[in-house]
């Protein structure tokens, strides 16, 4: 299996693969690019990996500067947000096209906070990711102990808050590009994570507005840790590539 490491914009970012559908891979909570490598997230699908089905871009959190930041008020956690959007769209993406050959849909997938992660940015930029997999996710970043006057960057930041006031031509267009899968278990932190009742709820919304989503629930035996995102990811990811 290709591997290649690279260090860009001050974030780090790893590739699996030589060819196949590329995904965008955010890491679980204040993270890093090799988390998914080190809890047999790779290993899980490299059969898809070594046909040339899939590449996976792996890359680093920002959480800790951000939404894992108790220290500061939910405003400027969504600004410290925006720094990690800002090396995404303008240093992270722009390599992946190099490395793809040119400019390609890129879908994105995540567990835990990385789910958020994963479909924040599918909402924000279905021109550029109109696919996103999220694995025990809760999309409301306003029970993440949030305190503090909220503004816009709070606003758009949360699915939960700017979800339901999408309209128009845009949600058209919406309806039209964006696929999610919400992926979540019932058992042991799924409750106390807020991830099953996030998700559940999440999909709820998103279906009002008409938007494609599936959601899958798991049983009360599979817990909010890695064992259960790895049968997850290599039950779905072959789906899509």
């Amino acid at each position: 299996m290709r591997r290649d490491q690279y260090e860009i914009g001050g974030g780090t970012v790893i590739a699996y693969g030589h060819y196949g559908r590329p995904f965008l891979v955010f890491p679980s909570e204040q993270g890093q690019a090799w988390d998914f490598e080190t809890n047999g997230m790779i290993d899980a699908v490299r059969p898809l990996i070594d046909d040339g089905r899939v590449k996976l871009y792996c890359v680093d959190s920002h959480d800790a500067a951000s939404w894992s930041n108790q220290s500061v008020p939910l405003e400027e956690r969504a600004h410290q947000h925006g720094v990690y959007e800002s090396w995404i769209l303008d240093d992270v993406l722009p390599a992946v096209h190099r490395d793809c050959g040119g400019f390609t849909e890129v879908a994105t997938v995540g567990c835990s906070l990385g789910a958020f992660h994963a479909v924040l940015f599918a909402l924000r930029r279905a021109d550029l990711f109109p696919l996103a997999i999220g694995m025990s996710g809760n999309y409301d970043p306003s029970t993440w102990h949030g305190w503090g006057d909220r503004g816009d960057a709070a606003y758009f930041t949360n699915p939960v808050d700017f979800v339901p006031n999408l309209a128009g031509g845009h949600l058209d267009w919406l309806r039209s590009r964006l696929s999610v899968l919400l992926v979540v278990g019932q058992g042991q932190w799924e409750d106390t994570t807020g991830s099953l009742p996030s998700t559940t709820a999440f999909a709820d919304l998103l279906r009002d507005k008409g938007l494609r989503c599936e959601l899958d629930v798991w049983g009360h035996d599979v817990p909010h840790d890695w064992p259960s995102w790895r049968a997850q990811f290599t039950h779905h990811l072959p789906r899509f590539c």
